[in-house]
């Protein structure tokens, strides 16, 4: 069965600055939508783009949606509440939903974690080692105990995040921060990955082992867990009458017994 996949990209310093143009002359959503669609054939594959009518997020995208990506940085501001509106509601219903580095400070990331998602950062450009910390997970498939990324952008400790329910990635970084690098949350029917690496000066999104994580976080957002809920008033009881009903017959039953009686 196919998975629908919608990649969103502010698509703005790769217009604008030439050494990340230099490195994503398609855009860092044309880079992880490349990855996406050499993992296999069962993703079915678009991308969208802040600048876009709608910002590339009508309803109808939406609906045709199993999970959704999210790479913002300079213009998280810009995007407009309408929009972070129908996504939450895409996400609470079962879309799932993956952001990328400094999408932590998305408005939507922010709206569905419900915290500052605030953290430490430089820009150094030094090495980084994500490690796996949970190898059974399936977002850890097919990755060693452990790899690297020559250049990153440092985020540290304290990540402003609501417990996660699962942690597959803690990066270290030549510095010596460390950090909650691949942090996994249930929203509703939906399933959201939080993936640190990704900074716009380096070639992350070319990395293997990051397109491998990209891949894998994809199938895993996309399952929906359990039926679709039902909100509001309820006018009949899962079983039958109601409890007051049934007391009221209970009653009646009583009264009668009584009258015989006399």
């Amino acid at each position: 069965m196919s998975i629908r996949v919608t990649v969103w990209n502010e698509y703005r310093q790769e217009r604008s600055d030439a050494p990340v143009q230099h490195i994503y002359p398609d855009g860092i959503h044309g880079a992880i939508a490349a990855g996406l669609r050499a993992s296999g054939d069962d993703l079915v594959v678009r991308t969208a783009t802040l600048d876009e009518p709608e910002h590339g997020l009508t309803e109808a995208v939406l609906a045709d949606t199993d999970v959704l990506t999210w790479w913002g940085h300079v213009a998280h501001d810009d995007v407009s509440a309408e929009v972070v509106d129908r996504v939450q509601q895409r996400v609470l219903e079962g879309m799932g939903l993956i952001v990328l580095h400094s999408g932590h400070f998305s408005r939507i990331f922010k709206r569905l974690m419900g915290t500052s998602c605030d953290l430490k950062w430089r820009e150094d450009g030094r090495r980084e080692r994500l490690w796996v910390v949970d190898p059974s997970h399936p977002i850890a498939a097919g990755l060693g105990e452990t790899f690297v990324l020559p250049q990153e952008e440092m985020y540290g400790e304290h990540f402003d995040i609501p417990a996660p329910d699962a942690i597959v990635f803690l990066s270290w970084f030549e510095g010596g921060e460390v950090f909650r690098s691949g942090a996994c949350f249930n929203r509703g029917r939906g399933r959201i990955f939080y993936f640190r690496p990704g900074h716009e000066t380096h070639p992350t999104y070319f990395d293997p082992n990051v397109r491998t994580v990209i891949a894998n976080a994809v199938h895993w957002a996309a399952v929906r867990a359990g039926a679709q809920p039902m909100f509001g008033h309820r006018p009949e009881p899962a079983e039958g009458r109601s409890e007051a009903s049934r007391s009221s017959h209970r009653d009646g039953l009583s009264f009668h017994a009584d009258a015989r009686d006399e």
